[in-house]
């Protein structure tokens, strides 16, 4: 399954987000989203670690979608560079 058609599903994206500090059980998982416990399974991909199923993410596929967002990210940095600029001049011309 491509990477994007993965994180276009909005529960895969919260699940993720809350993969992000390491290995969870399912039951903590299912405990933090409004979804059952074979939704939430459905989502993951199951890692074995003897009679407990541990999920984690493996960003390995997720390089595509970096290297796509990467040239906007670079117009979001300047853009934003160029925000707070104008900002800090609006807040110094309102110091006069």
């Amino acid at each position: 399954m491509h990477a994007f058609t993965i994180l276009a599903e909005p529960n895969r994206r919260l699940l993720l987000d809350l993969l992000l500090e390491g290995a969870e059980p399912v039951s903590r998982l299912v405990e933090q989203v409004d979804m059952s416990q074979p939704v939430v399974s459905k989502h993951l991909r199951i890692l074995r670690d003897g009679q407990r199923r541990l999920y984690s993410i493996n960003p390995k596929p997720l390089e595509e979608v970096d290297a796509w967002i990467q040239p906007y990210r670079e117009i979001w940095s300047e853009r934003l560079d160029a925000l707070e600029n104008h900002l800090g001049q609006t807040e110094l011309e309102s110091d006069r």
